[in-house]
């Protein structure tokens, strides 16, 4: 019998922690109070029923859920300038790095907080924002809409 309630505590502990997932994305990166951008860590908690935006130097953003009002993803694109490719254009190598553009991507979550509109801007690593993107849609249900002419797959 004690077998039997001990089973049947592990399997009831198993299904209740396999609802409420976390997914979280390292590196993401947020602006800060001076304008500058932070290194934060982006995490869909189902537990909370939140977004939540946990920054390396200042305070924590939680978005819930059904406070999104909508999502939407965008990239710029940004030639790869510095003292570094154009101290290596006399060489060629740099001249090539000169021609390329960077692609920044961007996700917008517009929300509501106190009954009062906001907006939350996220840049997305380039190995990682398809992931955020699927994560989003599987978490809050919403697809980010796609600014331009991007297309994120």
């Amino acid at each position: 019998m004690n077998r039997f309630v001990g089973s049947l505590l592990a399997a009831f502990l198993l299904v209740s922690f396999s609802h409420a997932e976390e997914t979280s994305f390292p590196g993401v990166q947020i602006p800060n109070a001076n304008g500058r951008r932070s290194t934060a860590v982006l995490t869909f908690s189902d537990k909370n029923k939140a977004i939540e935006v946990r920054p390396l130097k200042g305070p924590e953003v939680t978005i819930p859920y059904n406070e999104i009002t909508q999502c939407s993803y965008q990239y710029t694109k940004k030639h790869r300038v510095s003292t570094g490719t154009i101290a290596l254009a006399a060489t060629g190598v740099g001249a090539v790095v000169l021609l390329t553009k960077s692609r920044i991507h961007w996700l917008e979550i517009d929300y509501r907080e106190q009954n009062l509109p906001k907006v939350f801007v996220i840049r997305m690593d380039k190995h990682q924002y398809l992931r955020i993107l699927d994560a989003l849609k599987a978490h809050t249900g919403i697809d980010a809409q796609v600014l331009g002419n991007a297309d994120k797959r």
